[in-house]
């Protein structure tokens, strides 16, 4: 069963409305106008239901099928947000607000989920009931997390979930994807360093902060090599040093480290959480000084069920044709959140040869439309088939 002829049709206007969106690009929470674009956009395709405020700017709406004797309600999930990023790539279409930019292809899947809204609401030839949710924040705000907060799994009955992603690199309009773990978790970690500043001339009178931070630098790489086991995945990461000084001869009195910690298993967060605040505070002893570190922990690992996933990918196949097996990710992705309420799963469907997702010059490829489309269409059509 190939890409639908009705996508294809279709596809026109669901560039135009990607492009839009694009164009006009919304930070986090802040998707007002996306979000008001998306459900004038489900209330004219004549949803049963539309309702905005979920999970602050997210968008809920519900299509019921010709009949409903199955009792199944399956989500569908596609997210809104951009990225703080300058767009550079040249187009006509490019973002007009400085500093936003959709660098991720959320546009895409908006428009891709507002497509397969339409068929659907145009066809319902499926028997049960299919909820949209269009959500904010996935770039680090957790608008999944806040949207299940919300309770909107009961409010509506969702049994299973699934979402999409675009995939710089795979052909265009191909999927893959695997079972169990798929996106990393990802924590995050803020330690400031506190010791005795001073001249640089007399370092024997400080106590030097910048030699404790950066002992502590490179013995936090010591937790992925000889801390975790060597099968379990595990990223740490540090991404900002910063100085309570800027002179050439001033020693700091505090120097602040940040950076991330991505892992895939439970346990290996516990431990990379446990040995940052034991390698911190036995630096800073070593030295005489102090550290104090702050743990934030972000996303969860996102577990793709085995069920679900077998399913999509089926689809994914009589859609284009094949499915591959996804490699691990140690990015993270908020839909994490939906799959630990909800049984589910979720796909990459290949963007081409684009640059890189969070790259100024990254662009959603509008080729891969009529096949992401399909599959949410697929997904609800074959996983409630017509009474």
């Amino acid at each position: 069963m190939p890409v639908k002829n009705r996508f294809a049709e279709l596809q026109a206007e669901i560039t135009e409305w990607r492009r839009d969106i694009h164009e006009n690009p919304e930070i986090l929470f802040d998707t007002h106008r996306t979000s008001a674009l998306v459900a004038e956009k489900l209330t004219g395709f004549g949803c049963d239901e539309v309702v905005t405020g979920i999970g602050r700017t997210g968008v809920v709406a519900v299509i019921k099928g010709k009949s409903d004797t199955s009792g199944k309600v399956i989500g569908l999930r596609a997210d809104m947000d951009a990225l703080p990023i300058h767009e550079e790539t040249g187009l006509d279409y490019a973002s007009k607000t400085a500093n936003a930019m959709h660098a991720c292809g959320h546009d895409g899947h908006t428009a891709m989920l507002l497509g397969a809204a339409k068929y659907l609401s145009e066809t319902r030839n499926f028997n049960g009931t299919v909820v949209l949710i269009f959500q904010p924040a996935e770039e680090g705000g957790g608008g999944g997390k806040e949207m299940c907060d919300d309770g909107m799994m009961d409010r509506w009955n969702i049994q299973e979930v699934y979402g999409m992603h675009n995939w710089p690199g795979r052909p265009v309009g191909s999927f893959s994807i695997r079972p169990g773990a798929f996106f990393a978790a990802t924590d995050q970690f803020d330690i400031t360093f506190a010791g005795r500043g001073g001249h640089a001339a007399k370092p024997h009178e400080t106590i030097d902060t910048t030699v404790m931070a950066a002992q502590a630098v490179m013995a936090l790489q010591s937790i992925a090599s000889r801390n975790a086991d060597p099968v379990h995945q595990i990223v740490v990461s540090v991404t900002s040093f910063e100085t309570s000084s800027k002179a050439f001869n001033v020693i700091p009195a505090r120097v602040q480290i940040k950076g991330t910690v991505r892992t895939m298993a439970a346990e290996i967060r516990d431990l990379a959480e446990k040995r940052i605040k034991e390698i911190c505070a036995g630096v800073a002893a070593t030295f005489g000084g102090e550290a104090d570190v702050t743990y934030h922990r972000g996303y969860p690992v996102m577990v793709n069920h085995e069920e679900q996933t077998d399913f999509a990918a089926k689809v994914a196949r009589d859609v284009s044709g094949s499915c591959d097996e996804a490699p691990l990710v140690m990015g993270g992705e908020d839909f994490a959140f939906m799959l630990e309420e909800r049984p589910g799963a979720y796909i990459l469907v290949g963007n081409g040869d684009t640059a890189a997702v969070h790259h100024p010059k990254y662009n959603f490829t509008d080729e891969a439309i009529p096949a992401g489309c399909s599959w949410w269409a697929e997904i609800v059509e074959q996983r409630m088939p017509a009474a």
